[in-house]
């Protein structure tokens, strides 16, 4: 077991952001974003379209291949007040986000409400749209209130469209609060990555957003693999912390999909640099390993109790288990559950006392003061996250999901 970071203070993870730092835009070239090369405490500059120069040969990126969905449905009342639903994640009733996507007839999601005081109860909104000539009505129904979410009742005709379809003709792609815009024409491209595949986002893995097919070509000719995993982002994400220390704060649950190839690959490459591109991308992998360290102590565990809550990376006791030990037995449960991917949630909370397991590196982008995933670059390179904090906002660099990033290589101090 590991130092457990619950009497952590937030108020230890801050620093000045001014609002104009943060990017409101993309740039119009998606690899001339400048990049931060963080390593062995030393800090050096470039742009995204040179990052295989700072990357060692033979390294293995992991992406996150998730695709941001439209989550965000406008209805407008018959008086005209506007109702805005944004859908963050399905109802457990309907298993992995996948599946509710693909759900036909109606869907019942968790979400948040603009407009709520609005909306009495008992009303259903109506939203009518024309798509390829033909009328589709969808309907919002209210079912109950809870603490972080309302639970809403989405129903549509004509029954044959998807859920998915459903969100792609009347949504809007949503973008973070910080970015104090409507969303435009231009987002529907630039605020997604060009590898993006699975819908199921309400964010986007935007450490990826710089990536481009020319980077890709220069990684392959430096015998640089990749792969991809999946984990589909949740609003929670960025959210800052709350409370005053982390004790109090509750982690979001997100989903996971993994397939047992990569977990293969990952097996065959833990002697190389393993670099997740993005903090989902690395909560993924480093959720393996806690995944794997349950099928040890567990090997008869189900499918549904095989996620990862808030504190098992403090609280299991990983003694004397790597993470070639760890992947294995994660691979071996598969196998022996007939299964190719592995589709799960995690609650994984890193932060600084967490020992990092399989990966070396972090390619990301700059985040929110008293954000978890602030604390997760904390855990990486220690007390050096506000030198390198220091440095961007001292030289020039864009903040936040349309801004700069960095490739951060773990402290072994």
């Amino acid at each position: 077991m590991i130092m457990n970071p619950k009497d952590i203070s937030i108020l230890d993870f801050t620093y000045q952001l001014p609002e104009e730092k943060i990017a409101k835009y993309p740039l119009a070239e998606r690899d001339a974003s400048k990049l931060l090369i963080y390593k062995e405490g030393k800090i050096a500059e470039d742009i995204y379209k040179n990052i295989s120069s700072h990357i060692p040969e033979n390294s293995l990126l992991i992406f996150n291949n998730t695709k941001v969905v439209e989550a965000r449905i406008i209805f407008q009342k018959a008086t005209g007040g506007l109702i805005e639903i944004f859908c963050l994640e399905p109802h457990e009733q309907h298993g992995d986000i996948a599946s509710a996507l693909q759900q036909q007839d109606k869907v019942v999601w968790k979400c948040l409400i603009g407009g709520a005081s609005k909306w009495k109860h008992g009303q259903i909104l109506e939203k009518k749209i024309i798509h390829n000539n033909h009328e589709i009505i969808i309907y919002a129904s209210f079912i109950k209130k809870e603490d972080d979410y309302f639970l809403i009742e989405l129903s549509w005709k004509p029954e044959k469209f998807c859920f998915a379809e459903i969100l792609h003709f009347a949504g809007i792609i949503p973008l973070p609060p910080y970015i104090k815009r409507e969303t435009e024409i231009s987002d529907i491209e630039r605020y997604q990555t060009i590898y993006a595949k699975n819908d199921g986002s309400v964010a986007a893995p935007t450490a990826g957003l710089h990536f481009t097919d020319s980077i890709f070509e220069k990684l392959t000719e430096k015998h640089i693999q990749k792969t991809e995993v999946t984990l589909h982002v949740g609003a929670g994400t960025f959210m800052p912390v709350k409370s005053e220390t982390l004790a109090e704060h509750h982690m979001h649950f997100e989903f996971i999909d993994v397939e047992l190839l990569t977990i293969r690959l990952l097996i065959k490459n833990l002697d190389n640099h393993i670099i997740p591109v993005g903090t989902t991308s690395l909560r993924t992998i480093e959720s393996l390993y806690w995944l794997g360290l349950k099928t040890i102590l567990n090997p008869d565990i189900t499918s549904e109790n095989l996620i990862i809550h808030q504190w098992d990376a403090y609280e299991l006791n990983s003694k004397n288990i790597d993470g070639k030990k760890s992947l294995q037995s994660l691979s071996g449960w598969m196998e022996k559950n007939n299964l190719e991917k592995l589709i799960t949630r995690t609650q994984l909370l890193i932060a600084p006392g967490s020992q990092f397991k399989i990966i070396k590196a972090l390619i990301t982008n700059f985040h929110q003061p008293q954000s978890t995933l602030l604390l997760l670059v904390a855990a990486l390179i220690g007390e050096d996250w506000r030198k390198v904090y220091d440095y961007a906002m001292n030289n020039e660099f864009r903040f936040l999901s349309y801004g700069d990033g960095c490739i951060l290589f773990k402290n072994e101090k």
